[in-house]
């Protein structure tokens, strides 16, 4: 059974097809957050840190830390600003990280602060990238992500963006990567503007899992990009997208309804034991007259739920299009 490891300083999770979906909170990111640019780059860090807490009291499993406020000169000014905001969050909660960057440099800065086994996001199939980006990979031995496009770019085409993930696995293993330290972003694009793009994500997920055997991600607001009421969309895609054999996706923690389809969904699909995550957060939920909720859970899940077991201890160490 595939099974990828990242882990904080001293809290382990697997991402694995048996394991809880793997909620990898997307709030800490600058991009089309234009209030939130400007905090950082004038060294506020007060969403940040609110951004964080939040994540993980809401039951995220991991946080993405990305901090590309400009596409002046990133080169020159990401790295610091990325460790400085990474050391910020894992200076707060106990949580894997993921690494998000399309900067090598800042990549590389952040991983030798990193603690525990981070996630890199991401890797795409440009030669350039995995000329660049693998050797890190492999140094600091931890997983990567890699995201379905080439030089080419984006395919509206689901069989060559499979070629694309099965090109980039290959290369990984060039490089002494396994390919269960490879999670693939097979791209969801926007129902609203591509009607299949829904059986066309689902078709892709299982031939990644049963053709090339890994986990896979996504930026899972995507799907919405467009329409009115998007949360309800992203809460419906959910349970299909985990049925389809996702096992993990950047999403916002935050949001009730969809944190709320996620844990329903790993009741049916037997990952959430006893259904005690379920019971835990829900026990004493009450909906009023219409349907309308009168209050939140009572008590969210741990920031360990992505984990069967909880979280185990131990020690040591952009082709998204639209986030929600």
């Amino acid at each position: 059974m595939t099974r990828t490891i990242v882990a904080s300083a001293t809290r382990e999770i697997i991402i694995g097809f048996d394991q809880p979906f793997c909620v990898i909170g997307e709030r800490i990111n600058p991009t089309g957050r234009k209030k939130l640019a400007a905090e950082m780059i004038a060294g506020n860090f007060d969403t940040v840190i609110r951004d964080a807490l939040e994540q993980a009291a809401c039951g995220a499993t991991m946080l993405d830390v990305n901090a590309g406020v400009t596409a002046v000169d990133p080169n020159a000014t990401e790295p610091a600003l990325l460790v400085q905001t990474l050391e910020i969050v894992q200076g707060l909660v106990d949580l894997p990280l993921s690494i998000d960057s399309s900067v090598t440099a800042a990549i590389e800065a952040a991983l030798k602060v990193a603690k525990g086994r981070p996630l890199v996001n991401s890797v795409t199939g440009e030669e350039e990238k995995l000329e660049a980006i693998l050797p890190l990979v492999k140094k600091y031995n931890v997983p990567v992500v890699a995201i379905s496009n080439d030089e080419t770019g984006i395919s509206m085409d689901p069989d060559v963006r499979f070629a694309v993930a099965k090109k980039i696995v290959e290369r990984c293993a060039d490089f002494g990567i396994p390919a269960h330290d490879v999670v693939v972003d097979p791209l969801v694009m926007p129902i609203g503007a591509l009607g299949d793009a829904g059986r066309q994500v689902f078709a892709l997920l299982r031939r990644l899992r049963e053709e090339l055997k890994v986990n896979t991600t996504c930026g899972l607001s995507n799907i919405s990009f467009g329409l009115p009421h998007r949360h309800g969309i992203n809460a419906a895609f959910i349970p299909m997208v985990i049925g389809a054999g996702m096992t993990s996706a950047i999403m916002n923690p935050v949001r009730p309804q969809e944190m709320e389809a996620v844990r329903g969904a790993n009741v049916l699909n037997g990952t959430d034991e006893n259904c005690t995550n379920w019971i835990r957060t829900y026990k004493d939920y009450k909906p009023a007259e219409g349907g309308q909720a009168i209050a939140a859970p009572t008590q969210v899940n741990s920031p360990g739920e992505g984990n069967a077991n909880g979280g185990r201890r131990r020690g040591g160490r952009e082709a998204r299009m639209a986030r929600g």
